[in-house]
């Protein structure tokens, strides 16, 4: 089916092809399992103090379909990760969102590089001069 059939039939209240059913079906069922309390966990509170912690949620998937003669055939995948970035404190009527700051691999592995080239050139420097 060519892609003005295919959005003639869509628009006329066809069927889709089977790559729209499976990345419909994928994000349907995706955006089932991440919500709220995926970002923002159940509170804390102690003493006066509730805190809420927050997450970041990334997601991506992708699928298609192809055929050839008398075959027809599709496949597709996707992932999540959810990672913590902060928590939001409440304490006497006031409220603070504190970012956990982390360091990268790559940023570490970068720092490390810029670290050994600078003590590399300084060893050069004492010993030619």
């Amino acid at each position: 089916m060519q892609l003005k059939e295919s959005v003639r039939n869509e628009a006329e209240g066809g069927t889709a092809n089977p790559a729209e059913n499976f990345i419909g079906g994928l994000a349907e069922k995706l955006g089932a399992a991440v919500r709220a309390a995926t970002i923002f966990a159940d509170p804390v509170e102690r003493d006066g103090l509730t805190v809420i912690p927050v997450a970041k949620a990334r997601w991506g998937f992708g699928g298609g379909t192809g055929r050839r003669k008398d075959e027809e055939g599709g496949g597709g995948g996707g992932g999540a990760q959810v990672s913590p970035v902060g928590f939001i404190v409440l304490k006497n009527g006031d409220v603070e969102f504190r970012r956990i700051r982390t360091v990268s691999l790559p940023w570490a592995i970068l720092g490390g590089l810029a670290t050994v080239l600078l003590l590399r050139r300084t060893y050069l420097r004492r010993s030619n001069g």
